[in-house]
């Protein structure tokens, strides 16, 4: 492992792989029942190394999207603050939308997304997680696409940060204290 301050690989490439096919698959089946124009919605910075693999497993047609919200800094903890940096520039009216995320951890952060999205009267909303951190949760955030539940440690790489840093990593990583 380079020395990166990472002390243990929780999730490799290939099982990453496997977690985004299967909810490729997942996702490009329920839409191909609901029917109707999808709109991919990710949050911003985290989610775009995800995204980017997801939608290349999804096979139904659908357009892109990107929030920026924030609530870490550079801290390891959320701070509760959410600021949205920058929003959509389509119209989610009438589209079924499906919020892309990184990492759902206290649910702050999502939580505020969705009731601001739902105030945009999409046909649908739904939100897919590469990660899920349950045990952290302070807000109950319906997660409809959930690529795996990790423990409650400070996880980096595969589009995860600490202060910008460790995005590029190929594998899941704990950040070391």
């Amino acid at each position: 492992m380079p020395d990166t301050g990472v002390t243990k690989i929780l999730i490799r490439e290939e099982e990453i792989a496997k977690i985004v096919a299967g909810l490729g698959e997942e996702i490009t089946q329920h839409y191909r029942e609901s029917g109707g124009e999808l709109m991919v919605v990710g949050l911003l910075r985290g989610s775009v190394v995800f995204m980017a693999d997801l939608i290349r497993k999804i096979h139904y047609p659908l357009v892109l999207d990107f929030m920026a919200v924030s609530s870490y800094g550079d801290g390891t903890v959320s701070s509760g603050d959410v600021k949205i940096v920058m929003d959509l520039d389509e119209s989610v009216e009438g589209k079924h939308v499906l919020l892309v995320e990184d990492i759902i951890d206290t649910g702050t952060t999502f939580q505020k997304v969705i009731r601001m999205m739902k105030n945009r009267n999409p046909k649908s909303l739904k939100v897919c997680t590469f990660l899920n951190k349950p045990s952290r949760r302070k807000f109950d955030v319906p997660i409809d696409f959930c690529g795996k539940d990790i423990p409650d440690e400070f996880v980096c790489g595969y589009g995860l940060d600490f202060a910008q840093k460790y995005r590029n990593l190929p594998y899941v990583g704990v950040l070391g204290e």
